[in-house]
């Protein structure tokens, strides 16, 4: 059962690349706990808090997951807990704070705020705690490493298709999450960038922050469709953006004249791509953002050198490939 479980785990931490032709290959790392490196961190009582951006998506728990089989794998402890809305910086902060109070060997951060949370990470760098960010960094080089997909890139590659997909010209619309993390900013960021460089028929008529929930991305994405009518193309960046999306493209009648391209997975989103609903999306490896993670910490305890940039990789999927292996292995419902 033991050998089984590490080649799922060897699966899913695969250094995914976007996959563009059928030339593009993935690297595989190499794990790096060792049963003597988890003994060692077993006998020192290891202790990692992790604080995520929230728990609303089940990108979240895939990533609890990826983390939890760290932990096993390297012998430490770990909590993992996120505020109840990726928009509530304050109560993260208070998170982050009572993680800092229980002395802990290392901390694991997505930020919500790219900026916030540095004061309490001045405060962790003081006290020689090592700090790993995962999906979302800070602006700071306090952390020793940040465990991320590379959301310009990916957002970029969103753009690719849509624009293929609407025929090189037309009005498309983006919802994001926030404007606050580094996520949010950078999966904007790539997809505008994108579309103004290589594509200069197509305009983004409206870029609108639905912070993640779906009734408030519904809200938004339905007031675009309204005042936009003749849109082409809507792009949602994480799972509640691209969730608004499909249930106000439903509402209105309006989803077969749009190309709708999502982020991240979850089960609404997989049956939306595989009914027609939805063209296709961008999938992380939530799994692998998590192990690839508190592994860097491990690292970074023990004095071992550490990438600062994790990168975790991504692949577009629709329905052409939903069901291949390398794409089902990094999908959750």
């Amino acid at each position: 059962m033991k050998l089984i479980k590490y080649l799922v785990i060897f699966v899913l931490l695969s250094s995914l690349v976007f996959v563009v032709s059928a030339q593009d290959a993935a690297t595989e790392p190499e794990m790096y706990c060792t049963e003597e490196i988890a003994a060692e961190m077993r006998a020192a009582g290891t202790f990692i808090p992790i604080i995520s951006k929230g728990f609303q998506h089940q990108f979240w728990l895939a990533v609890r997951e990826g983390a939890r089989q760290a932990a096993d794998d390297c012998g430490v402890q770990i909590t993992f807990e996120g505020p109840e809305s990726e928009a509530m910086v304050d109560r993260q902060m208070d998170m982050l704070q009572s993680a800092l109070d229980r002395d802990p060997a290392a901390i694991v951060f997505a930020a919500v705020d790219s900026q916030a949370a540095i004061p309490l990470l001045e405060r962790a760098e003081e006290a020689g705690i090592p700090v790993v960010a995962f999906d979302s960094g800070v602006d700071s080089d306090i952390p020793v490493a940040t465990a991320a997909t590379d959301n310009v890139a990916a957002a970029a590659l969103a753009a690719d298709r849509m624009a293929e997909l609407i025929g090189g010209e037309g009005e498309v619309a983006v919802i994001a999450h926030d404007q606050t993390s580094r996520t949010g900013i950078d999966r904007v960021d790539g997809f505008v960038a994108r579309m103004e460089e290589a594509y200069p028929d197509i305009t983004i008529v409206d870029v609108q922050y639905g912070g993640g929930d779906q009734l408030r991305s519904t809200d938004l994405a339905r007031a675009i469709m309204l005042a936009y009518p003749n849109l082409k193309g809507f792009f949602g960046a994480n799972e509640g953006s691209i969730i608004g999306v499909l249930n106000a493209a439903t509402e209105l009648e309006m989803a077969e004249q749009l190309v709708i391209i999502g982020y991240d997975s979850g089960a609404q989103q997989i049956e939306a791509i595989t009914s027609g609903l939805e063209e296709g999306a961008i999938t992380q490896n939530p799994i692998g953002i998590g192990y690839r993670a508190v592994e860097a910490a491990v690292m970074a305890l023990r004095g071992e050198e550490v990438s600062p940039t994790i990168d975790t990789g991504f692949f577009w999927y629709d329905a052409t490939n939903i069901e291949d292996e390398e794409i089902a292995a990094v999908l959750y419902e």
